[in-house]
Order: C-alpha cells, then sequence, then structure tokens
C-alpha cells in the first residue's frame, strides 16, 4: 500500500510539473501572439510586469516582460514558501520561471494586431492556461499567493483588492495606448476570466440531494471516495410506491461532480439524485491542501 502511495505521489509530481511547463508555453502564446500586437495588458502580476516593460522601453537598459514576470514575483514565492507551503511554492516556481522562459524565447508571428481580436483571444488562451493550471493544483503565481494567504489568515478573499489591481492595469493600457486600449484590455480581462472559471471547476460548489432506500451505503461511499459530510433526514416516504425512503445532503466542488457519479453507481444506482449549483456557503468546507 506505501509503495502505491508513493507511485501515485510521484505521478501526482510529474502531472503538476508538466503542467507548469503547458502552462508557460500557453502564457508566452497569449503575450507574444495576441496582447503584445494587440497592446493589450493582462491581469494581475503579470499585467504589472508588461507595463513596467513598456515604460523601460525608453531607458539605456530595456527589461523584458519576462524578466519582471520573474522578479515581481520572487518576495511573493518567499511569502508562499513560509506561509502556504513547500509543495505549492516549487510547483508555483515551476509555473513563474517556465513562463518567464517561454515568453522569452518563444517568437511571436504576426498573426493580427486587431486589438479587439487580440484581446479576445488572447484572454481566451491565457484564461485556458491558468484554469488547466488551478485545476491540477498549481498556482501561477502573483496575486493568487496573497489571495491564498489572506483567506488562510482571514477567512475573507481578495476580489476587491483584485478588482482594484486590475482597474489599474486598465487605465495604465489607456494612458499608454489611448483610451480605446483600456476597454480593449478589460474585454481580454473578462474574457479570460469567463474562460478560466470554464476549465477550473473546483471552486463552484452544489449542493446534493439524494433520496434512497439504501443510506448507509451510499454515506459510506461518498465519505469514501469524496471526504464530504453528509446530512441524514429520516422517515421519508415515496408517494408511488409508500416505500421508506432515507433524504441525504451534503455539499460537492463541481470538480468532484464524476467521482459522486461513481459513488452513486456503486452504492445504489436507483437513487434519486437532485443536484443544484451556485451554492453560497457558509460553514466548514473542506479544501485540500495544495
Amino acid at each position: 500500500m506505501d509503495e502505491l502511495q508513493q507511485i501515485w505521489k510521484r505521478h501526482a509530481y510529474v502531472m503538476r510539473a508538466s503542467t507548469a511547463f503547458l502552462y508557460g508555453i500557453v502564457v508566452s502564446v497569449a503575450m507574444n501572439f495576441f496582447w503584445t500586437p494587440g497592446h493589450i495588458y493582462s491581469s494581475g502580476i503579470t499585467g504589472l510586469a508588461q507595463l513596467l516593460a513598456t515604460i523601460s522601453k525608453n531607458n539605456s537598459l530595456p527589461l523584458t516582460t519576462a524578466f519582471w514576470l520573474f522578479a515581481l514575483n520572487v518576495p511573493l514565492f518567499g511569502v508562499a514558501w513560509k506561509q502556504i507551503g513547500h509543495r505549492f511554492s516549487v510547483f508555483t516556481f515551476l509555473a513563474v520561471i517556465f513562463s518567464s522562459i517561454m515568453i522569452k524565447v518563444m517568437h511571436p508571428i504576426n498573426l493580427t494586431s486587431d486589438p479587439i481580436i487580440c484581446a479576445i483571444f488572447g484572454g481566451a488562451v491565457n484564461g485556458f492556461g491558468t484554469g488547466l493550471a488551478l485545476k491540477n493544483g498549481i498556482s501561477t503565481g502573483g496575486l493568487d499567493i496573497l489571495g491564498l494567504v489572506i483567506k488562510k489568515h482571514t477567512g475573507k478573499s481578495i476580489g476587491t483588492i483584485n478588482m482594484i489591481f486590475n482597474g489599474f492595469i486598465v487605465l495604465a493600457a489607456g494612458f499608454m495606448f489611448g483610451w480605446p486600449y483600456a476597454f480593449y484590455s478589460a474585454l481580454g480581462l473578462f474574457v479570460n476570466a469567463k474562460v478560466m472559471d470554464m476549465v477550473y471547476t473546483r471552486q463552484k460548489k452544489m449542493q446534493v440531494m439524494i433520496v434512497t432506500s439504501s443510506p448507509n451505503s451510499v454515506i459510506e461511499s461518498i465519505q469514501t471516495r469524496l471526504r464530504r459530510g453528509v446530512t441524514i433526514v429520516h422517515g421519508a416516504e415515496g408517494a408511488y410506491k409508500h416505500d421508506a425512503k432515507t433524504i441525504l445532503f451534503t455539499i460537492i466542488s463541481r470538480y468532484e461532480q464524476p467521482e459522486l457519479e461513481r459513488a452513486m453507481q456503486e452504492a445504489d444506482p436507483h437513487a434519486f439524485v437532485s443536484i443544484a449549483e451556485n451554492v453560497h456557503i457558509m460553514g466548514h468546507f473542506y479544501e485540500p491542501d495544495l
């Protein structure tokens, strides 16, 4: 059993490292093929790195976006190492270093300089890469680290800080390239967020109601596969045959839905299952360690 766990851990590490490398390629495509030709700024630290690179172009020693992306993340690595975890920090470092290298070495292809096309496709490509990274348990650095640290200590998200920071990036695009580019950058941020939400489903909560005649086996299967608590409502009755039923309630993430389906198929394939999305959670909800 210990040997199998070691094999699984090595497999998980290889998957995360491969995802970090793939993210580096994807963000470099978004940067070099769409954002830079279209004068579009990204969100967060990446957008700030673009801004600093634009400002330093007129200096005697111009510094690239790749350099600033790595330099701005260096102090955040130290925060992540102390506050979040060593494994998280290592894979975050890999994601940032791969993206910095790929942005530097991947030569851009002049597909188009149309700002609307660049905003939409750059945002979509980057959103896919970021969502894929988060889905596989790695961070892309920057504001992700600050968000996790603040959430760990206060339980609150940094949504407002994120909005203010990205608002600053949009205004910078307007000052640098003209105000229409501020709107183009805002469009790119919107597309990026929507595509990222489509790919990364771990943060989306779903309420599950199960009507079953075999509550014990269903509970055991769910708790074994998903590590989720279950609330039991006894004394339910089916209206058609008037047979005894038990109602079970639990909350899962959308990422866990396939595992729930397998658990139900294993425990009670004839159970009635209702799933509702967009659940607001108050109280403890288990989040796996990063």
